[in-house]
């Protein structure tokens, strides 16, 4: 099961205490699925849990309500569907909400909306009916993908009411709101309820920030030592030309001293050759001395 499939599992699952947000998350469900309107109201979702959701809400509410479900195969899984079938079934409950079906374009009936956890409960059924979240290993990234530029904006301003920064683009003919960063993300899932997989998250997000901290820690070590390598080779340059052009004896006393070591450990660092002398030198005094060397290979 998907990443996404678990959260959408797990909110259809999360009781909601009080009537009015229950009402408000059947509302939230069915006007941001498939359709909601007077000639078709249904959903259609790859999620089994999504669509139970669905018709336990019908049932809840509208005990009269008549209504079908179909799972239709596909390629990769399953569709599943709900569909209202009758239309007076359908007014009925588009009038419960508020709607007569005949607006010229749908928006949030705020009439629905009682308190900030009816709100709240809202945004879950709307996540339920059209959201989407990727798995945080591979991307960050929330959203809401609505064909209604009205309503979507209605939605967006529910959601920055809780403060949420979330953002609107227009997609392929569909108006998506979207979050992109990851304790953001995190944060809004245990806001509508998600708290299990809100934890997941987190806990996705530190890892990530503790391999990556040691991949960077890593790649810095393997520069410096890159770095390292390479002025040793170049020391040893130096001091095997001066060992080749009239021999080592040839440097002053503390200079040879310090050649002759570099040639007998080349793999030494700086802070290794300092701590080799007695009494021990300074890293500084290191390099002022294998600067001296290399000027004196120059001349030879």
């Amino acid at each position: 099961m998907s990443f996404c499939a678990d959260i959408k599992k797990e909110l259809s699952a999360s009781p909601l205490p009080h009537a009015c947000c229950r009402r408000a998350f059947a509302y939230g469900l069915l006007q941001c699925a498939h359709a909601f309107s007077l000639e078709e109201i249904s959903i259609v979702t790859e999620h089994r849990a999504v669509a139970a959701a669905y018709a336990a809400v019908l049932t809840a509410l509208f005990e009269d309500v008549s209504f079908y479900e179909q799972t239709i195969p596909r390629k990769n899984g399953m569709y599943y569907t709900v569909h209202v079938a009758d239309e007076d079934d359908r007014r009925s409950i588009l009038d419960a909400f508020g709607h007569s079906g005949e607006e010229f374009s749908l928006r949030l009936n705020r009439a629905n909306i009682d308190c900030n956890a009816c709100a709240v409960a809202y945004m879950r059924g709307a996540f339920l009916a059209c959201g989407a979240v990727t798995d945080p290993e591979s991307d960050y990234h929330l959203e809401y993908s609505l064909p209604l530029y009205k309503l979507s904006i209605d939605l967006l301003t529910l959601i920055e009411e809780a403060e949420v920064p979330i953002k609107h683009i227009v997609r392929k003919g569909c108006h998506v709101l979207y979050l992109k960063v990851g304790e953001q993300i995190a944060d809004y899932l245990a806001l509508i309820g998600a708290q299990k997989a809100a934890l997941a998250f987190h806990e996705t997000l530190i890892f990530k920030e503790i391999r990556n901290s040691v991949n960077r820690r890593t790649n810095c070590e393997s520069a410096n030592m890159g770095k390292t390598a390479a002025a040793a080779a170049e020391q040893l340059r130096a001091v095997q030309h001066i060992a080749d052009n009239g021999g080592l004896a040839q440097l002053p006393p503390e200079l040879e001293e310090l050649a002759r070591l570099r040639l007998e450990h080349p793999e030494y660092s700086l802070r290794e050759l300092a701590e080799s002398f007695d009494p021990p030198l300074s890293r500084s005094g290191i390099n002022h001395r294998l600067r001296r060397i290399a000027e004196f290979a120059a001349t030879v």
